[in-house]
């Protein structure tokens, strides 16, 4: 899922003609910061445990940031209610 919606955002924002226009999008303003912290959690986090030994006992709980990303599903399923009223779209 890291993968899907990182690469998600990279398309999205490649999609911007302005690119500082991205910065103005408060949807992607928000998913772009859910799969920053996903991506810290996912793949940079157990790097950095594994490299410096550090205990898991006391290190940081990411965990609660999985409750933003409730946020983006509630989002998408908006849209599809929206894309149910309107068939045209």
């Amino acid at each position: 899922f890291c993968t899907y919606f990182a690469s998600e955002v990279f398309i999205r924002f490649m999609a911007f003609e302005e690119k500082s226009r991205c910065l103005r999008d408060r949807w992607f303003v928000f998913d772009s910061l859910l799969v920053f912290f996903m991506v810290l959690e996912t793949w940079i986090a157990p790097i950095i445990v594994v490299s410096f030994n550090i205990d898991l006992d006391n290190a940081l709980d990411l965990s609660t940031l999985r409750m933003f990303r409730m946020v983006k599903l509630l989002r998408l399923s908006r849209m599809a209610k929206l894309l149910h009223a309107v068939p045209e779209l």
